[in-house]
């Protein structure tokens, strides 16, 4: 095998752009990444002059995050089918429309029409982006390749909190959506010469959009139930029954999926261990994300008396703990083994989100979630080797759409789980729902770190040695 591999490489030349290329679809994926937490810190702002409630309000992330996510292994299926280069160029012009669409306005549905074609443009150009990378790089080159595109992550975070401040205080928080018009112009125009003609796959296999209805469809019921749980009452007939409809939905994409002729992913792989536990702490890691930011945004700016540069800049430290949290587990997971570091993580996020449950100052609250973010960032680099370390490679690209998948539905969660346990907070009618929403994020972790105790297996996988870096 890997005489045939050496042959094949040396017989077919690297593109000579290929690090150039990765550059590009590189501003491309921190520009999907970085518009959840750059919307972030805009929306006490942008609700305050639409006249948005707080349910509108965690829809204008959870409506972005929940299209990413329904529609990513659709988006994944469609760059095999109709091929990569289209499909991140069609993409990139969708994305930079939907964000002059969001940028313009001056209503909540027209915003929230934007946030979902800006999620639906991500679903398409994220899968393609990655499928470029894995196709133009080979052997140690990938490595390196797939290293720096892991890292976008942090470091979107880490520009988003920072950027989101900088527009929002300065031209407006219609910013946050108009910056992506331009980057995607040049983006756009700038691969479009660089990526080499890729023909028409010849396959006649279609597209299962029947599927990517139903799972998404069942994560928007869930998310509405959890923030409409806020105002009704979670112990009501209309949540139980909104609930009940998910788990139906839910039910109705696994059957479909058993019986498509083209389905989406292949379901059986959620019941191996690896993967149901890598895909578990990635939900959970990335609600907590959320969590913090969302909370933390209203409380300095809302209850504090912040202004959104002085909350950017707040969040700096978190973002940058975050990505310190990813790069040491990077180092330490092949030795450590992933149960240990995965529990350390996550008891790390519930001693941070207690800390400003517990005290009520600003140096409590920047304390607490640079703790919580340190320990989300040990987590998702847990979850993905946990997930992806012992699948064998032709599994290798589905096993990734359902981590990326679960990272964004963790965020409709989390948004939604979280605006509503602090609902009277963000209102403005109590202070104490903060600390509600805190509370509960240590909760959710404490739990989650004796679930990973019992369910994330003790050995490191093989392939931890030879990953990259995340830093």
């Amino acid at each position: 095998m890997n005489q045939s591999m050496a042959s094949t490489s040396s017989t077919v030349s690297p593109n000579p752009r290929r690090w150039k290329i990765l550059g590009l679809v590189g501003v491309a994926q921190l520009m999907l990444i970085l518009d959840v937490t750059v919307v972030a810190i805009a929306l006490p702002h942008l609700g305050a002059d639409l006249g948005l409630e707080r349910e509108a309000l965690t829809w204008v992330v959870s409506g972005y995050t929940l299209a990413f996510g329904g529609l990513l292994l659709l988006g994944g299926r469609a760059a095999d089918l109709f091929g990569a280069r289209r499909l991140v160029l069609a993409a990139l012009l969708l994305f930079a429309g939907a964000s002059l669409l969001a940028g313009l306005a001056t209503s909540g549905p027209l915003l929230l029409g934007g946030r979902v074609v800006q999620g639906l443009a991500a679903a398409m150009l994220s899968p393609a982006a990655l499928s470029l990378i894995v196709t133009l790089f080979d052997g140690e080159e990938r490595n390196k390749a797939l290293g720096i595109w892991s890292s976008l992550g942090g470091t979107g975070a880490a520009l988003g909190v920072l950027l989101g401040g900088l527009l929002t205080a300065g031209p407006g928080w219609p910013w946050v959506f108009f910056i992506n018009v331009p980057v995607g112009v040049v983006v756009f125009v700038a691969l479009r010469t660089q990526l080499p003609p890729q023909p028409r796959t010849a396959t006649r296999e279609r597209l299962d959009v029947v599927g990517a209805v139903l799972v998404t469809a069942a994560t928007g019921t869930l998310t509405y139930a959890l923030i409409r749980a806020g105002d009704k009452g979670w112990l009501t007939m209309a949540t139980a029954g909104l609930v009940a409809a998910a788990a139906l939905l839910y039910a109705a994409f696994v059957v479909r999926q058993r019986r498509a002729a083209s389905p989406l992913m292949d379901v059986r792989l959620l019941v191996r261990r690896p993967v149901a536990t890598g895909t578990l702490l990635i939900l959970v890691a990335t609600a907590l994300m959320i969590m913090v930011f969302f909370l933390g945004t209203f409380s300095l700016q809302d209850h504090r008396g912040h202004g959104a540069l002085a909350t950017g800049l707040l969040f700096l430290p978190v973002a940058l703990a975050t990505m310190a949290g990813a790069t040491a587990a990077g180092r330490v997971i092949g030795s450590t083994g992933p149960r240990t570091l995965g529990v350390s993580g996550l008891l790390l996020a519930a001693a941070g989100m207690l800390i400003p449950a517990l005290w009520d100052s600003t140096p409590a609250l920047v304390t607490g979630i640079a703790v919580a973010a340190a320990g989300t960032g040990v987590l998702f680099v847990v979850a993905s080797a946990t997930a992806l370390g012992q699948i064998e490679p032709h599994e290798a690209g589905l096993a990734s759409g359902i981590v990326s998948t679960f990272h964004e539905f963790g965020a409709s969660l989390g948004a939604a789980v979280v605006s509503s346990m602090a609902a009277a907070s963000i209102a403005g009618t109590d202070e104490a729902g903060f600390s509600r929403g805190f509370a509960t994020g240590a909760v959710v972790a404490a739990v989650a770190a004796v679930l990973a105790l019992i369910l994330t297996p003790g050995r490191a996988p093989r392939e931890l040695a030879q990953q990259p870096d995340p830093a």
